[in-house]
């Protein structure tokens, strides 16, 4: 038989203290605006982003939604808690309500704010805090996010590239394809150190074919380069490695005319 000692006790106690309190606290949320109209609802949840108290905001905007879905004030008000839930930090509550809002409204004249929106909230939660102090390569890290904000900000630009938010869109969409490259050489050179060299020429070509705009595109000729010396099919090396020469006569793997590997364990190519 368990014997609860006397601090497990007390800390069941206390642990079952909060969440009747918790409890308490959303039950007296609920009743506070149970039967509350639906203009007072907004005008709260209104007064509330302007003083910065989101949270209320939040419990405002969540009961028109759900209680008067089709009111006078309900678009507003889910455009309002997407707003509301990325000011708050939650990435992935802002793109669940900015899809469903596009879902539902498809043809509103504020539907862009809800593509763009979408993306920002992927664009944050894909960010680092030490990303601007140069400490980690975002690059190197799992970039599901990242990808997310790539297609909802292209998305936008293709399906309103006259919005408002496009030209900011497009900034950022630079700097995605970047990273996204990046992201792709990383896993080529991990490819040609295991001596994965079809692997490492599929990864370059897919840099050159789906983000040919990025910085990325003369690394990935070198890394085709590479992995073709690794194949041995020294034909398609001299091809690729003519294509470098002329796109990017300056490239660090270039000595002149002539190609160096870093990992194949071959003699210098020369076109």
């Amino acid at each position: 038989m368990r014997v609860i000692t006397a601090p497990a006790r007390l800390a069941s106690l206390l642990l079952a203290g909060v969440l009747l309190a918790s409890c308490a606290s959303t039950d007296s949320q609920k009743d506070e605006l149970e039967g509350v109209a639906e203009r007072q609802l907004y005008e709260e949840a209104r007064e509330a982003l302007e003083d910065g108290r989101y949270t209320t905001a939040i419990n405002r905007l969540e009961a028109i939604d759900t209680r008067y879905p089709f009111g006078e004030h309900a678009q507003q008000a889910q455009l309002e808690l997407i707003y509301a839930y990325y000011t708050t930090e939650d990435w992935e509550g802002a793109r669940a309500a900015a899809s469903r809002f596009i879902r539902l409204h498809p043809d509103h004249p504020q539907v862009d704010y809800a593509y763009y929106m979408r993306g920002m909230a992927a664009w944050q939660a894909g960010r680092f805090s030490l990303e601007r102090l140069r400490l980690i390569d975002i690059a190197k890290r799992d970039l599901g996010a990242t990808r997310d904000a790539y297609g909802d900000f292209r998305e936008l630009i293709q399906r309103f590239p006259n919005s408002q938010y496009a030209p900011d869109a497009r900034q950022r969409i630079v700097y995605l394809r970047n990273v996204l490259a990046r992201h792709e050489l990383h896993v080529a050179d991990f490819y040609l150190r295991k001596g994965a060299y079809l692997a490492a020429v599929e990864r370059g070509r897919w840099v050159i074919e789906h983000y040919p705009q990025s910085e990325a595109t003369h690394d990935a000729l070198a890394v085709m380069v590479e992995g073709y010396l690794g194949l041995n099919m020294l034909d398609r090396a001299r091809e690729t490695l003519q294509v470098l020469i002329d796109n990017a006569p300056d490239h660090d793997q270039l000595r002149g005319r002539t190609f160096e590997p870093r990992y194949v364990d071959a003699p210098a190519l020369s076109a």
